[in-house]
């Protein structure tokens, strides 16, 4: 009997451990909205300040980097030392101005090509053209047997020949090109 003893304490061991059946566990691998927000789940606020953090700007580049992709160094330009003529020929390679066919700067600003600041270009056109008009009416005291038309188209082609490259002409026809060098 001696021999029984441990059988019978398996068995009686054993026997429950067929009777336990283990709890119904139900494993969800996504949480409910209210988790998310807990747990900072936050796609609609994180999107919105992506967006609104980019912002197009130029990329600050060190004039080494510069050279080094090829940009040339330009020397800055002292604004107040340019005269009215400077300032008239970068406006005509603009575009921004033009050498009239009746002798006079018109204002293009319609065909400008970059930035100009009108009141600047304003003030230069009426200054240019009042001068102009006081050396036609200058050249006909000198020379009146000559009309002071004819001496304004005689003096507009002998000007013309010396207007900057690229500079806005407008042609007898009445159609503005650039001056072809």
């Amino acid at each position: 009997m001696n021999r029984a003893w441990p059988v019978l304490a398996v068995l009686a061991f054993l026997g429950p451990v067929g009777c336990i059946k283990p709890p119904d566990i139900v494993m969800v691998d996504r949480g409910t909205a209210l988790e998310h927000q807990a747990s900072g789940s936050f796609d609609d606020v994180e999107h919105r300040l992506d967006r609104e953090a980019v912002e197009p700007r130029p990329v600050p580049l060190t004039p080494e980097q510069l050279e080094e992709l090829g940009a040339q160094p330009t020397a800055p330009i002292d604004d107040a030392r340019l005269t009215d003529s400077d300032r008239v020929d970068a406006w005509l390679v603009q575009h921004c101005i033009g050498e009239g066919a009746d002798g006079l700067l018109v204002d293009t600003r319609d065909a400008c090509r970059g930035a100009a600041d009108p009141d600047q270009v304003g003030g230069a056109v009426e200054r240019v053209n009042r001068a102009r008009r006081q050396l036609w009416l200058w050249m006909h005291a000198q020379r009146a047997d000559v009309s002071v038309d004819d001496l304004r188209r005689g003096w507009r082609k002998v000007h013309a020949a010396g207007v900057v490259c690229g500079g806005w002409i407008q042609g007898d026809d009445g159609k503005w090109q650039g001056k072809t060098c």
